[in-house]
């Protein structure tokens, strides 16, 4: 759940995910563009589906659970292709399970190509609690989805480079802390933390796009930076994910599988 959620100053902000409501389900709507693509390749990044999942999920956990934060326990993404050529992606939210104290919310994502086809994409899903601290609370503006955008503020270069997130070595990446990559708890978004994994898994020797990304939130990031770190046994990998600037805690582990 990203603070301000759809500032467009915000690094998810930048992907520019336009958003509706229809009856109890959310619709997202992005324009592809060659900044959202892994690298050398022309494949949307999952970590940006997974990105997309954690903003409408959060969202609709937030029409629940507000004025309370809601806070992201696990996340997972699965593709039924590699998201190759794509030129739109289409997200439609459906809350899943809506209780006081868990909110369960699934995704499906649909594309459409260059040439103007359209097709099932993948599948998501992603729970979340209210932070324990009562004190925070979501800010006016977190729920408002009508809202004049400036589309002067999308991404203008590679999405890794926009967060701060390098390879530092096959199966490690890191990712820094930012003001515009927190959440509304004021720790380190989880779309972005996606992002993290994702370079830490595809920078094995064998890797290549994810097919798969399945995340466990173990608790908040706080300071950064990041390290992800993966050890991969042919197409799957597990990640784990540790806050350098407090005291290397595991914050995330998540497992991830390529496309053959």
């Amino acid at each position: 759940m990203t603070r301000g959620e759809l500032d467009r100053r915000h690094i998810i902000g930048e992907l520019g995910m336009r958003i509706s409501v229809v009856d109890d389900a959310l619709h997202g709507t992005a324009d592809v563009t060659p900044q959202m693509h892994l690298p050398g390749t022309s494949r949307l990044r999952t970590s940006i589906i997974a990105a997309f999942t954690d903003l409408l999920a959060g969202l609709l956990a937030g029409r629940v659970m507000g004025p309370r934060v809601p806070v992201t326990l696990d996340l997972a993404v699965d593709l039924f292709r590699p998201a190759e050529d794509v030129r739109r992606i289409v997200g439609v939210g459906r809350p899943v399970k809506a209780g006081r104290n868990v909110f369960v919310a699934g995704v499906d994502f649909s594309s459409v190509a260059d040439n103007g086809d359209g097709q099932p994409l993948g599948t998501a899903s992603a729970t979340f609690m209210p932070v324990p601290d009562e004190s925070l609370r979501l800010p006016d503006s977190a729920l408002l989805l009508d809202r004049t955008r400036d589309e002067t503020m999308r991404l203008d270069q590679p999405f890794a480079d926009r967060a701060g997130c390098i390879r530092q070595e096959p199966g490690v990446a890191v990712l820094v802390r930012s003001d515009d990559g927190l959440n509304s708890s004021n720790t380190i978004n989880g779309g972005l933390i996606a992002l993290v994994v994702e370079e830490a898994a595809v920078s094995t020797a064998s890797a290549t796009s994810l097919a798969s990304l399945s995340m466990r939130y173990l608790r908040p990031a706080r300071v950064g930076p990041l390290t992800a770190r993966a050890t991969a046994d042919g197409r799957v990998a597990r990640v784990d994910v540790r806050d350098s600037g407090s005291d290397d805690r595991l914050v995330v582990t998540a497992v991830t599988r390529t496309f053959g």
